[in-house]
């Protein structure tokens, strides 16, 4: 989009842009989200960026109105397989947070002032300042919707220290923490209570199809480490994580999708969702990795209007607008199941996976690491698999290269196309894969993943 018709998206309050750029007013100070229902500023007053952090890199501070900094990230990070996209990947992944800008560039192959600088030159922001924005944003949403002690939010948002936390909620809100929460209705926040984890909501952008997600995840749930429970529409899963500093268990509630408006868009929503941590400092992390397995920062108006183009898939993106194509919480695990299949799974976490220090329910252990996998049963194509993730032969990060990543799973011995195919898709978040053999039309790209998405969903594609 050029700046006249971001402009004419600002004017039209167009929600599907939320997140995609931000807009900021010279006079005011301030930055909004283009569908911001304040006055329409004038042409002139406008600048434009392509994020909260270069906005407020320049000095503007968040609207208080429209909260600018709630909306779903970017589907383009998704999309993109650059230095760029993967950047931005491992930062919403955490990565700056715990390892800095030099493990970032490190898990990148490219030097820490390349980085700096092809993030710079193309988003007006380097790595820090991304971190940082999503610190703050972490921070904002904890402080106005939980009860949560001022300090434990500051850490569990992945600040250093309170005076960095306190002075980056002032430079970007302009308030103190003490007074983004006295600001925020009371009726609105919600404890953090032990047996209940930190609340939170997970926005998504437009239509979402709540149903075919929680169904496609109550399939393929393994004892032990998931579960889905309640009724059709009202449904709970539940799983196990391994994190960075921890282990944590999360809860995200089926949410049945928000009606269209008079003039036939979609306004967005989010699902809810609990996290109960060992350590705060995962929460950055934790929430990631949610967002991607039920793919919440995708943009369906863009899937919607390509695959809604095609005859064959026109009645099924009718039937289902916004269906989402889930990603993986776990990569590595992802991957193993995807060779297994679930029974197989469900065994290796019976003998092989970590007992959690306090279990909740039939949530008891965590999936086996593959260096565990890889030393229990080092025979076959497990073994193969396992030992090439646990070596970094393999690598399924958020920052991996999805080419460099299919090219090393070809390579070990027995791996088959097919495999590799959903673990692309799932694993790797890759919304264009097809799989080998069938022959899926090219009008469908980039979007592949979802068309197949939308075939099985209709039962018009083997699930296999």
């Amino acid at each position: 989009m050029d700046e006249d018709s971001r402009y004419e998206a600002v004017r039209s309050r167009d929600a599907r842009f939320d997140g995609e750029f931000f807009f900021a007013v010279r006079t005011t100070g301030i930055y909004c989200r283009p569908s911001c229902p304040a006055v329409t500023p004038k042409r002139r007053n406008v600048r434009f960026f392509a994020t909260a952090a270069a906005a407020q890199g320049s000095g503007f501070r968040a609207c208080r109105r429209c909260r600018p900094d709630a909306v779903p990230g970017s589907a383009e990070w998704n999309v993109r397989a650059d230095v760029v996209g993967r950047a931005m990947r491992l930062i919403g992944d955490g990565v700056v947070d715990r390892e800095g800008v030099t493990g970032l560039a490190a898990r990148l192959g490219y030097s820490a002032r390349q980085v700096q600088r092809q993030l710079t030159g193309e988003l007006g922001a380097g790595p820090v300042a991304l971190a940082r924005a999503q610190r703050a944003h972490t921070a904002r949403v904890l402080v106005q919707t939980t009860e949560l002690p001022i300090t434990e939010i500051a850490f569990a948002s992945g600040f250093a220290s309170v005076r960095q936390f306190n002075d980056t909620i002032r430079d970007v809100y302009a308030s103190t923490p003490s007074e983004l929460r006295a600001a925020a209705p009371r009726a609105g926040r919600r404890a953090a209570a032990p047996t209940g984890g930190i609340p939170l909501r997970l926005a998504h952008r437009g239509p979402y199809q709540a149903g075919a997600v929680f169904d496609l995840l109550a399939d393929e749930a393994v004892e032990g480490v998931e579960e889905v429970g309640g009724e059709r529409g009202r449904r709970t899963y539940r799983r196990t994580l391994r994190l960075p500093h921890g282990t944590g268990i999360v809860a995200v509630d089926e949410r049945p999708g928000a009606a269209r408006s008079v003039s036939g868009a979609h306004p967005g929503g989010w699902l809810d969702a609990r996290l109960h941590l060992s350590d705060p400092r995962d929460l950055t992390t934790a929430v990631g990795r949610l967002r991607r397995l039920f793919d919440l920062d995708a943009d369906p108006y863009a899937v919607d209007e390509r695959l809604g183009g095609d005859e064959r898939l026109a009645p099924l993106v009718a039937a289902r607008p916004g269906l989402r194509s889930p990603g993986a919480a776990d990569p590595e695990e992802l991957a193993v199941r995807a060779l297994v299949g679930r029974a197989e799974a469900g065994r290796l976490v019976r003998e092989y996976g970590k007992v959690l220090d306090a279990p909740s329910g039939s949530l008891t252990r965590l999936f086996p690491e593959p260096a565990v996998l890889a030393e229990a049963e080092p025979e076959g194509l497990l073994g193969a698999l396992t030992a090439a993730l646990a070596d970094g032969a393999v690598r399924l990060d958020p920052g991996a290269d999805r080419d460099q990543a299919e090219a090393a799973l070809l390579a070990v011995p027995g791996m088959d196309p097919g495999t590799v195919a959903v673990i692309r898709t799932r694993a790797l978040g890759d919304p264009d894969v097809a799989p080998p053999g069938p022959d899926v039309p090219d009008s469908w790209r980039p979007w592949r993943s979802y068309a197949l998405q939308h075939l099985r969903a209709a039962r018009e594609w083997d699930r296999s």
